[in-house]
């Protein structure tokens, strides 16, 4: 008999939420077969079986346990069911024979009298949580009752159809929230109260780099494989500008500031189950394809719920993009012990007076959130329009300068 209990995952953690079992009592179960979720305060995380046998379940879903809690028994004596490989052969006979496609139409009711309740693929997962359907919800018609794209598809339409909401009505819900969530709220609360946080704010003319986009994007997509966005320019702007203001790139320990030679940038990502800040290390020394390829990774496992937590610790400084959902103007909230966060926004276009004429241009209003005890008035707001001086001016990126003043050694 082999005991499972939960695993130290971090050297910060010391509780977690068993999110849900991904198997059921009484199953046999694979080595290194997932047994259920875990969710931290930093990220969701997936427990391997130990062992092969039957398992015995002691923790329920939705249960705190602190780590080195059991959790469930393995019985290795058990042997492997026979019936099994006769389930695997019924699922798998479909595949034989090509679908028809009037099989396709058929109503989620009709599939869940037929199929077990299986894990989701990545991009069914990304279905359900976009439509707001949960994983248990849908029965998988995948081999082991694995939930397919097309499950996906179906749930979420079926969800749609739905009726509407009573006129008038007073209905209330409640639900447990989350253990995400509590840190969220937690470190934003701390953020506030423990930070002498002021806002400054610039905008930036994407002109240039719109222009470098629509010249370049293709070829720089089938040579790198990854799309040419605009977040690997302001991360590249946000660390020419920390080289030239380090207290920006600071962070407070106790009664000391620990000023960085490196630059951590902590990129926002929102997932469906809250927000959660990945970090590019030394993105100082990546060049954009580097930037982008390591952001579209880090965006991806964010959605997936497959960030690590080496992945999630650290950063120097953060770059949030509220701009994605159409935001115009915010003022970011610190993420300590940082001391400074850029606010990224929707790039629109406005009237602008340039050398006497008004023209249209695609501005976007930046915001800097700083933490005024290590960071002057002078040095936050001359940080804001470096970045905005080397968005602008895409070229001074190459040498972090402008190379004809180099040249003249001005």
């Amino acid at each position: 008999m082999t005991e499972v209990k939960v695993p130290a995952l971090a050297e910060s953690i010391t509780e977690v939420t068993l999110n849900r079992w991904l198997v059921k009592d009484g199953d046999y179960v694979a080595l290194d077969q997932p047994l259920c979720e875990f969710e931290t305060d930093k990220a969701s995380q997936e427990l391997p079986s130990p062992a092969a046998g039957v398992i015995k379940l002691i923790a329920k879903d939705g249960d705190d346990l602190k780590i080195g809690a059991l959790i469930c028994n393995i019985d290795e004596s058990a042997a492997k069911p026979a019936e099994e490989k006769k389930a695997e052969t019924k699922v798998e006979e479909p595949k034989k024979e090509e679908p028809k496609k009037e099989e396709k139409k058929e109503p989620v009711a009709d599939k869940e009298k037929t199929y077990a309740t299986g894990t989701p693929s990545p991009a069914a997962k990304k279905i359900l949580d976009e439509g707001g359907v949960k994983n248990t919800d849908v029965k998988g018609t995948g081999v082991k009752g694995r939930v397919t794209k097309e499950d996906a598809i179906y749930a979420v339409r079926g969800k749609a159809n739905m009726p509407v909401r009573e006129a008038f009505s007073r209905n209330e819900r409640r639900e447990k929230m989350s253990r995400l969530r509590k840190t969220i709220s937690e470190r934003l609360v701390y953020s506030k109260n423990s930070t002498a946080m002021l806002t400054t704010f610039n905008e930036v003319d994407m002109t240039a780099i719109n222009t470098i986009r629509a010249k370049y994007g293709d070829n720089f997509k089938k040579k790198n494989e990854v799309s040419l966005g605009i977040m690997s320019f302001f991360t590249k702007a946000v660390c020419l500008a920390l080289e030239k203001f380090p207290s920006v790139n600071a962070s407070i320990e106790e009664n000391e500031i620990v000023y960085h030679d490196y630059a951590d940038v902590s990129i926002a990502v929102s997932t469906p189950k809250g927000l959660v800040v990945p970090v590019i290390r030394n993105a100082e020394s990546l060049s954009l394809a580097g930037i982008e390829k390591k952001v579209k990774e880090l965006a991806i496992k964010g959605r997936d719920g497959l960030l690590t937590m080496e992945e999630m610790t650290g950063g120097t400084f953060t770059i949030s993009n509220g701009g994605v959902f159409g935001s115009l103007m915010s003022t970011p909230i610190i993420n300590p012990p940082q001391t400074s966060i850029l606010g990224m926004h929707k790039t629109q276009d406005r009237p602008m007076a340039i050398d006497g004429h008004v023209v249209i241009r695609p501005m976007m209003y930046v915001a800097l959130s700083y933490d005024h005890r290590v960071i002057d008035g002078k040095e936050s707001v001359s940080f804001l329009v470096a970045v905005k001086d080397f968005l602008e001016n895409p070229h001074k990126m190459l040498l972090g300068a402008d190379p004809v003043d180099l040249l003249l050694d001005i």
